[in-house]
């Protein structure tokens, strides 16, 4: 194992090299530079471009941009933002880059979660109304034009009812006197959401290996317990009602990107459980007496789990370029809205940076897809 660990890390590597070039030479290939962005102000004489064009090194030879680019990456350097200047891009990454996990980090779980479930149903009951019904409305909802499907979402829940607000991060009105800034405020809720995961984990993974009746109950009165203790220290510390404005702005997106994105995994989990059905060992198990729930859990879900969870982790690790729709739709200042006004701006640090940020994370998301296959499946050996 640890062999093949290094020979991927080393084949990371060099894919990360390879992938850093392409995206510089892409992002370059476009006309122009910052200073044609204002070109067209008649207040900004030629000489001030000049200077602007001197400044952030657009003058430069091709390739000794490139060797800063290269050099800049692998020590974390990614530049300063030219249409936030004198902001480092680091720095803006490290602003946006929270918003975008917690956002889509949120509706990959819970459409996972659904997705794994209403898979097992279906695959398990064939031929009957759960299947049709969860069939036909997940792929109708997986083949929906997002753009049309986000816009109804706001027009139906947010303009005609008004439960939730149109768009943004927050309402800039109530945050006017507010003790402390957005940021700090969300970094904390990031954090109680960690606590509460962790500790939701650890219940599920006591009640699974003691195998306690009632555990869903369990599990469910837990969550319950755990999200009320963190929703009363919040309110005690009188932050709360500005943690709950930035909740209600995530419900939304959250629940659109669900709605879109369960589909797939339901799907998936279908056709693979519909394939390890037909092993022996489900056979043998059978023909031992197991309940139908001890075989349909721990036989032949857990052996269908591997291009399921290789399909999640690889959501994961995409859902840092943010899904530029939804981000637009919503007006969610996360990595999607950053990568098209870095565009349209052309900033070209801001772009590499967040392109960078996306490549790492999927070559990160491969070795972490290998991992798990050893230990999802015992007969996988490298």
């Amino acid at each position: 194992m640890a062999h093949y660990l290094v020979k991927r890390s080393a084949q990371i590597l060099l894919t990360l090299f390879v992938f850093l070039s392409l995206v510089f030479f892409i992002v370059n290939a476009q006309p122009g530079d910052v200073s044609s962005f204002y070109a067209l102000n008649p207040d900004i004489p030629p000489e001030t471009r000049e200077r602007m064009q001197d400044l952030f090194g657009v003058n430069d030879p091709l390739w000794k941009q490139y060797l800063v680019h290269v050099r800049n990456t692998f020590t974390g350097n990614f530049g300063v933002s030219f249409s936030h200047y004198p902001r480092t891009v680091a720095d803006i990454i490290r602003e946006r880059l929270p918003r975008t996990l917690a956002l889509f980090l949120t509706a990959s779980v819970i459409s996972f979660y659904l997705g794994f479930a209403l898979g097992k149903i279906i695959a398990w009951r064939r031929g009957g109304w759960t299947e049709y019904t969860s069939t036909i409305g997940g792929v109708t909802l997986y083949t929906v034009f997002t753009p049309w499907f986000g816009l109804m979402m706001i027009w139906l829940f947010a303009f005609r009812a008004g439960w939730f607000p149109i768009g943004k991060f927050l309402d800039p009105v109530l945050w006017r006197d507010a003790p402390t800034d957005a940021n700090a405020i969300f970094n904390r809720m990031i954090l109680s959401a960690i606590v509460v995961s962790i500790a939701v984990f650890a219940l599920f993974a006591v009640t699974a290996k003691r195998r306690m009746a009632h555990s869903r109950l369990i599990r469910i009165g837990g969550l319950a317990l755990s999200a009320l203790a963190v929703a009363a220290a919040w309110f005690a510390t009188g932050t709360g009602y500005l943690a709950w404005d930035i909740l209600k702005h995530m419900i939304l997106p959250v629940a659109t990107l669900t709605l879109i994105s369960f589909a797939g995994t339901m799907l998936l989990t279908r056709n693979s459980m519909l394939e390890t059905m037909r092993e022996d060992y489900v056979m043998a198990a059978r023909a031992k007496g197991l309940p139908e729930k001890d075989v349909r859990d721990r036989h032949v879900a857990r052996n269908a789990l591997l291009p399921i969870v290789t399909s999640f982790v690889f959501s994961l690790a995409f859902a840092v370029d943010g899904g530029v729709i939804i981000e637009q739709i919503f007006s969610w200042p996360g990595m999607g809205q950053t990568l098209v006004s870095a565009a349209l701006t052309e900033d070209l640090p801001l772009a590499v940076g967040a392109f960078v940020f996306v490549g790492v994370f999927v070559l990160i998301a491969h070795l972490a897809a290998d991992i798990l296959y050893v230990y999802l499946d015992p007969r996988i050996r490298y």
